[in-house]
């Protein structure tokens, strides 16, 4: 076996030979990984793993307080929201915010604009009745577009939901909409962190973490206090967003390793400059790589520009019968995880919050090589 310090070095060299551009679970920061790696055998000076101490003891009523603590700091979350930590990922909170937020016999509004927001409204037909606006368009030149010309909110809806990122087909809704002084329902799972969000003109965010906060397995509701307390009698305990806060995201034990990773990750957020810092990161990351792919008649991205995502990159290869021959030559150029969703196909890059902008310069390299050898 290794000794300690070889493994750390390994690691390193791995970090800086490979960029992981997968939609989630996805790259994490390497001073995380290092500290995770320290704590993993002896967290603390205990003796023990992080992963073997009691969720209430009070070594980790600590770390679990101080995370909440962390992210309230990084959002300006407001004093009168509650931040949960769930269990169930995005899917379940597909179910959970109509069984909360909505009655059997009431109405929620949703906004599709993708597959995943498509895939929420889905799933809420089943506790309340929905209202869906699909505002995907596709133009006449193949472009597609966010329509939100004539869209009808029911004044009697329980909420407005909607998902601010779409990662599968690269569609960013974030200041596109507006819903007036209506509730809204905001997916960030796949943004959140990585730009400002005025946590004050929803009445709800969640996100999974898995994409630009740590590993997967728990999922963060930012919930404003007057919507507690109104649960369908449907909706199971471990799901209802005023028994998870009464009993501060511990009413059973909660996944303790990806919210001591997601705390780190918060730590390393603000000792990198903030959601403020971060967020210009990521536009000069995402500006890079479509700058290439717009100025390459190799690839395409058809996405309307205005709503194209800041974390997930779709896009097409002109003679996608080099599809595999793309992938395979990336992947040994240490490039991984860039083949697009079974949904739409083609490739797409992820660039979240811990993916450095010497990533995605590698790739474009990688990218206008490939097409120089292919014309």
């Amino acid at each position: 076996m290794k000794r300690p310090e070889a493994v750390l070095t390994l690691r390193k060299q791995q970090m800086s030979k490979v960029y992981n551009f997968s939609a989630g679970p996805s790259m994490l920061p390497e001073e995380v990984m290092l500290k995770v790696q320290k704590d993993f055998l002896n967290f603390n000076g205990m003796g023990a793993s992080i992963i073997e101490i009691s969720h209430r003891s009070k070594e980790y009523i600590a770390v679990a307080e101080e995370a909440i603590q962390d992210l309230r700091d990084l959002m300006h979350v407001p004093d009168n929201y509650k931040v949960l930590f769930m269990h169930g990922g995005g899917r379940g909170m597909f179910a959970a915010v109509p069984m909360n937020l909505a009655s059997k016999d009431g109405c929620a509004d949703y906004v599709t604009t993708g597959a995943w927001s498509g895939y929420a409204a889905d799933e809420a037909q089943k506790y309340t009745n929905v209202n869906e606006m699909k505002l995907t368009e596709k133009l006449a030149d193949g472009t597609i577009t966010v329509n939100t010309n004539g869209v009808k909110f029911n004044d009697n809806a329980a909420y407005v939901h909607c998902c601010l990122n779409e990662t599968i087909h690269g569609i960013d809704l974030f200041d596109n909409l507006d819903t007036g002084n209506r509730t809204v329902i905001g997916d960030a799972s796949s943004c959140i962190l990585s730009r400002n969000i005025d946590v004050s003109k929803f009445g709800m965010i969640y996100a999974g973490a898995q994409k630009n906060v740590g590993p997967s397995g728990i999922t963060m509701a930012i919930v404003r206090e007057d919507l507690l307390g109104h649960a369908q009698d449907i909706c199971p305990s471990i799901l209802n967003f005023k028994v998870t806060a009464d009993h501060d995201s511990m009413y059973n034990t909660p996944n303790t390793f990806a919210w001591y990773f997601s705390g780190l990750v918060f730590k390393w957020i603000k000792e990198t400059g903030g959601v403020e810092a971060m967020e210009q990161r990521n536009i000069e990351k995402a500006n890079y790589l479509y700058g290439f792919i717009d100025s390459c008649d190799f690839y395409s991205n058809n996405i309307d520009p205005k709503f194209r995502s800041r974390m997930n990159v779709p896009f097409f290869l002109k003679n996608e019968d080099l599809n595999a021959e793309f992938l395979a030559e990336a992947k040994n150029a240490g490039l991984i995880s860039l083949k697009g969703h079974r949904v739409l196909g083609g490739m797409r890059a992820s660039i979240y919050n811990a993916m450095p902008m010497a990533g995605v310069k590698a790739l474009v390299e990688f990218m206008d090589k490939f097409a120089q050898s292919h014309k």
